[in-house]
Formats: structure tokens, sequence, C-alpha cells
């Protein structure tokens, strides 16, 4: 996954901030695991438009 796409989806979910002052580190391991579900969420949404 790229930085650009999970820059994007921290910001969506409201802690992008918590990356530019303390970088990926500094994110909880719900939060880590928040962009993950995030991702898949858009790429199954990517896959189900494609189909049709």
């Amino acid at each position: 996954m790229s930085d650009h796409f999970k820059e994007e989806i921290a910001k969506e979910l409201g802690f992008y901030d918590t990356v530019q002052k303390e970088g990926w580190g500094g994110i909880t391991a719900r939060d880590a695991g928040n962009i993950t579900k995030r991702a898949i969420q858009i790429a199954q949404e990517q896959m189900t438009r494609g189909r049709s």
C-alpha cells in the first residue's frame, strides 16, 4: 500500500495530524488496523464497481 494512499485514509479517519507530527509509529495499533480495514473496503468497492 502506498504512503499516499495510507495518508488519504488517515485523513479520512481523522488521525493524519498524528502521522504528520510523530510519523507512522505514532499511531495506535487500532488506527493501523482501521487503515487496513478501510483499504480493504475501498478495494472491494472498486472490484464491485468493475463487475457492473
